[in-house]
């Protein structure tokens, strides 16, 4: 199936939606409110719902038998063309599914690689959904060819359908080995951009899909930004010049939408794209504070990043969208949560200000801003400033210059010798981890 037709494998089409909670799931107002959202995105009409509560899913069919007739009796009454499950499905469990209901289903994986085909715009992201795609058809593909089941095979022979199948295999495999050459490739050069980056202070916008990353962004840089009320407007990394107010410019990107059970095949097919969140100084991970799941949310971003291998990093948390919060309970939760987090509205430019001073705190964690006085023919400690830190700004008086930069700390002791003068800007102490403004 070409990308364009699988991207629209659910446009139009009346939706059933369907869910299997196991013992472990939290209890949700509305189980089935994200799986409607991404059948809509996709373009699908949803005309019903089911939900059942199991200690394990059924090996065969996923649901139990009684909630498959359910199914069936569903999908008849609505003249259902697909059904969908917020679940990942084998493929036998899909195919008996298809034979008990009598239409096409397909799951959650399923359902955002054709999300994602739609709207990968760059080269390098119809890349990474060509790659999920077809690592996640290739255990399918027998499946697809069921429709040639009827024709026999002679003793000693295989029958065409058998044979077009391995031809189908070597195919995907092939143009599977293809596709990670050319996303290793990007990955390497992606990795040197970021790194020829070093010295210049960099921030990442991170966060559950649909939480404002992208209108964030166009208020602090104007950037233009393609910006909408949809789950995964944005497939591409974006990086623009952001005049931070007290600081200076630093490098602010926007990078894809994370969500919960984000498959583990997009995440490394987008491991290039998200080199910027690995490379950058600061993560700015956004949430929507107006969304009811949005302390789940939370935990689904922090386990990705923890998957990227980045967990680690410094993390400012920023709650969207305080002008549509519902009420003051869920703002009391999340800061009682997270107490050193900023709350704005991009939308509104609430807070951006709160936000500017928070992020200059975590970018001065572990850097020092000083007045270093040499003589106008020191070479070498302008050139060591230069390569070591952010010049700022160059004062000359006669035979003097003063260069106000920002310096990692620990840097600092090689400028305390005879012939410099040095004057801290910054008079609070070293931060610790009790009065930075970072979430760990």
């Amino acid at each position: 199936m070409h990308d364009r037709e699988r991207a629209h494998a659910v446009a139009a089409e009346k939706a059933i939606l369907v869910r299997i909670l196991t013992d472990e799931m939290p209890e949700a107002a509305d189980p089935l409110d994200e799986l409607e959202g991404l059948a809509t995105t996709a373009g699908a009409t949803v005309v019903g719902g089911l939900v059942q509560r199991r200690h394990t899913p059924d090996p065969g069919t996923y649901l139990g038998k009684g909630k498959v007739e359910e199914l069936r009796a569903l999908v008849e009454h609505h003249e259902a063309d697909v059904v969908i499950f917020d679940n990942d499905l084998s493929p036998g469990q899909t195919r008996n599914l298809e034979r008990a209901v009598e239409t096409k289903v397909i799951d959650r994986t399923e359902l955002i690689l054709d999300i994602f085909a739609t709207h990968a715009q760059t080269y390098e992201a119809r890349l990474a959904v060509e790659l999920a795609q077809l690592e996640y058809s290739l255990p399918r593909l027998k499946q697809m060819w069921t429709h040639l089941s009827r024709l026999k095979m002679g003793v000693g022979m295989r029958g065409p359908g058998e044979k077009q199948l391995e031809v189908d295999r070597r195919l995907v495999e092939k143009r599977i080995h293809e596709l990670r050459t050319e996303l290793t490739t990007i990955e390497r050069r992606k990795e040197r951009l970021v790194a020829s980056r070093e010295g210049r202070m960099t921030v990442c916008l991170v966060g559950y899909t649909n939480a404002g990353k992208s209108t964030l962004m166009n208020a602090l840089t104007d950037a233009q930004v393609l910006a909408e009320d949809k789950l995964f407007a944005t497939l591409d990394t974006r990086t623009r010049r952001w005049q931070l107010p007290g600081w200076g410019p630093v490098l602010l990107s926007d990078t894809v939408g994370f969500i919960r059970d984000l498959p583990h095949r997009l995440i490394a097919s987008f491991k290039a794209t998200l080199e910027e969140a690995r490379g950058a100084d600061l993560l700015l991970h956004v949430c929507d504070g107006s969304n009811p799941a949005v302390l789940d949310q939370i935990s689904a971003v922090y386990s990705v990043l923890e998957e990227l291998g980045i967990e680690a990093k410094d993390t400012l948390l920023v709650i969207n969208k305080i002008d549509q919060m519902p009420d003051q309970g869920t703002w009391a939760l999340i800061r009682n949560r997270y107490p050193k987090s900023v709350a704005i509205s991009a939308k509104t430019r609430e807070g951006l200000d709160r936000l500017s001073q928070a992020v200059s705190e975590g970018l001065s964690h572990g850097f020092i801003d000083a007045d270093v006085e040499m003589a106008v023919d020191d070479g070498k400690t302008m050139a060591y400033l230069s390569a070591h830190g952010e010049v700022l700004s160059r004062t000359y008086h006669e035979d003097k210059v003063v260069f106000h930069v920002r310096l990692p700390k620990l840097h600092y002791g090689r400028l305390l010798r005879p012939g410099l003068t040095v004057r801290r800007r910054d008079h609070d102490p070293l931060p610790t981890d009790d009065s930075s403004t970072l979430e760990r």
